[in-house]
């Protein structure tokens, strides 16, 4: 055959060769000229492929990782075009100067979602009415991956630990398994993962069922891996906690995400305060570093790798006012800790206290940085665009909006599944029946910092620890951080299940009964305020029947407290006092280390063991507290 005859076919076949792989011309491009971002090209726009016209094949609204990457498909596209015989030369020429115009490529967007401070709250309204669900929750993440599909989902910690029943009951495995089943990237440890110790957190992370729980490795099948836990298929992240025998990192503490080929850093880290906050006992052997200043030590090696994209995830944060998209007044560590961050962190997305804000905060140079916490408890999401110039790596802006979950919409049918088989076995501990009120206890406080549930739970510790052999205990103090929810009032009697128990005190605290002298009692308590004894944040001890105090704000550390009494007598500065505290407290919990010093130390029941037999022991109803014990000047 000719050679310019099989040069014809071979038009001819390429002719026939579909064009529109790439391109979804459900709707082909209308506009009369092909348009390559803001440039026109001066090239006829017309269908070359089916519906697809030359706009649609070139596709230059999706994503591209650099401009070479755009250039090389518009080159590809065109020099098909122009074998086909569908544009001339010419033509070619035009598109391809528009699309060396164009800038298409030099920018990349990139979405983040965000969360804090979820604490296992998977099943709608267990804990509070507003808790959503994680059902709701993996919906509304769905929504948001996919508006765009580069993304990250990431946590800023407290994912898990002082949880709802329907997690904490099962170890927080189904937490585990929901968060596997949305699809997330990277947790920042908050100090809830430590609640239970560093082996358990260590085996959130790579799985295995607990070793003497019977309630772990209950899962479905589909979330097991060898008839076991599976553990988490997400990261956690912790780079500023060290095994202080090894001086590595006991977590990996940077994670990195590549978007077509545009890497972003996500550093994760908990508070450096953890100590204070978890039982000694879970962190013994390990050290908490300075946020601030784990940062900047990683960045310079993040820098060396060729990424400029770094975000800061940190389980600590601050307040502030104006809704959750507001930043009026902002206050707390997280203000200190970003004045002090090295000027390439873009963003930080904060959590701990459990307040959602959306704010630009300086940074070491005085460059506004942005900082977002999303609450708690699923109840908000905070979406986050980052703008990445794919030239030079870094991020050129930044938009950042908090959203509400809500309670209402559709649920995920996958994560309701895994819920409701949760649910389900914990029904018959849950729904137990231990006692009753006469109304709805609150943990809200009053001024002086005292609730009506803090001296039912007090006055429960204070009633198991009271016989001989059991602690012989004349006080108990109980940390206000350990009562999680109000006790509600269920119509028509009042009855307190387990679960309503349970979501009031999640920890599973052992009770403690020390002695201490009058002179340690007053310690403990001068304690409680901020910057006193070096104590991070006021922490009003809720105390038993028989005991009060008073205390004048106005007045120096260490000078706050007067007329402590006792069943109606002073307490005598040399006199020795048994006094019993949950086992967090005993360790030295939220900053209480007095209480180490506490000898002749007795164990007894479990904290939500001695409430229950306490609500058993009063067979009209137990009423909520009087708060008259602390009085504040």
């Amino acid at each position: 055959m000719p050679k310019p005859l099989l040069a014809r076919l071979a038009l001819l076949l390429a002719a026939t060769l579909p064009l529109g792989a790439l391109a979804d011309c459900a709707t082909p491009d209308s506009s009369p000229t092909v348009l390559l971002g803001s440039v026109d090209s001066g090239v006829s726009n017309r269908a070359v492929d089916g519906q697809c016209t030359i706009d649609d094949l070139i596709a230059d609204e999706q994503a591209w990782g650099s401009q070479a990457a755009f250039l090389n498909h518009a080159s590809k596209i065109s020099f098909d075009l122009l074998k086909q015989r569908r544009i001339t030369a010419a033509e070619r020429s035009r598109l391809m100067v528009a699309a060396q115009s164009s800038g298409i490529g030099t920018q990349l967007k990139v979405k983040l979602i965000a969360f804090n401070d979820f604490h296992g709250s998977i099943k709608a309204g267990e804990g509070s009415s507003s808790n959503p669900g994680v059902a709701r929750f993996a919906t509304r993440i769905q929504a948001l991956k996919a508006v765009n599909p580069l993304h990250a989902v990431v946590s800023a910690g407290d994912m898990i630990g002082a949880s709802p029943l329907t997690s904490a009951l099962f170890k927080d495995e189904p937490t585990i398994e929901a968060m596997n089943r949305i699809g997330i990237d990277f947790n920042a440890v908050g100090n809830h993962e430590f609640d239970e110790g560093r082996e358990e957190l260590l085996r959130m992370q790579h799985g295995g069922n607990h070793p003497t729980d019977a309630f772990s490795g209950k899962g479905l099948a589909a979330d097991k891996k060898h008839g076991e836990f599976a553990g988490a298929q997400f990261k956690f992240l912790a780079a500023n906690v060290l095994d202080t025998a090894t001086q590595q990192t006991l977590l990996p503490g940077v994670g990195i995400k590549d978007f077509l080929g545009n890497k972003v850093a996500f550093i994760g880290m908990t508070l450096e305060a953890t100590p204070t906050i978890v039982s000694p006992a879970g962190v013994a052997g390990l050290s908490f570093a300075d946020e601030a200043d784990t940062v900047n030590a990683l960045v310079p090696q993040l820098q060396a790798q060729g990424i400029k994209s770094v975000v800061v995830l940190v389980h600590e944060g601050g307040f502030a006012a104006g809704g959750m998209n507001g930043c009026s007044g902002a206050s707390g560590p997280i203000v200190d800790i970003v004045s002090r961050l090295d000027p390439e962190v873009d963003l930080v997305i904060s959590g701990h206290t459990h307040q959602a804000y959306n704010c630009l905060l300086p940074n070491k140079a005085g460059k506004p940085v942005r900082v977002t916490s999303g609450g708690q408890y699923a109840r908000n999401l905070t979406d986050i665009d980052l703008t990445l110039d794919t030239r030079s790596k870094d991020v050129l802006s930044i938009a950042a909006t908090n959203l509400l979950t809500g309670t209402g919409g559709e649920q995920d049918a996958g994560l309701l599944e895994l819920v409701n088989h949760y649910d389900a076995l914990a029904l018959v501990p849950k729904s137990r029946v231990i006692g009753s009120i006469t109304a709805a206890i609150s943990r809200a406080a009053n001024a002086a910092g005292e609730s009506a549930l803090g001296d039912v739970i007090a006055d429960a510790q204070l009633k198991a620890t009271q016989p001989v052999g059991f602690g012989e205990a004349r006080v108990a103090f109980m940390n206000p951080g350990g009562i999680r929810a109000d006790l509600p009032f269920n119509p028509p009697s009042g009855q307190v299940t387990y679960g309503d128990a349970f979501t009031v005190q999640p920890f599973g605290n052992s009770l403690v009964t020390m002695s201490l002298s009058g002179a340690q009692i007053k310690t403990l308590l001068e304690t409680q305020f901020t910057g006193c004894n070096g104590q991070l944040a006021e922490r009003i001890l809720q105390v038993s029947q028989g005991f009060s105090y008073r205390y004048s704000s106005a007045q120096p550390c260490n000078a706050r407290i007067d007329q402590m009494m006792l069943d109606g007598q002073p307490v005598s500065p040399a006199a020795s006092y048994r006094v019993t505290v949950n086992s967090f407290l005993a360790d030295g919990g939220d900053g209480f280390v007095v209480l180490r010093e506490g000898t002749q130390r007795l164990g007894g029941a479990v904290d939500t063991d001695a409430f229950e037999a306490y609500l058993q022991s009063t067979p009209g109803g137990v009423s909520p507290g009087p708060q008259n014990r602390i009085t504040r000047q």
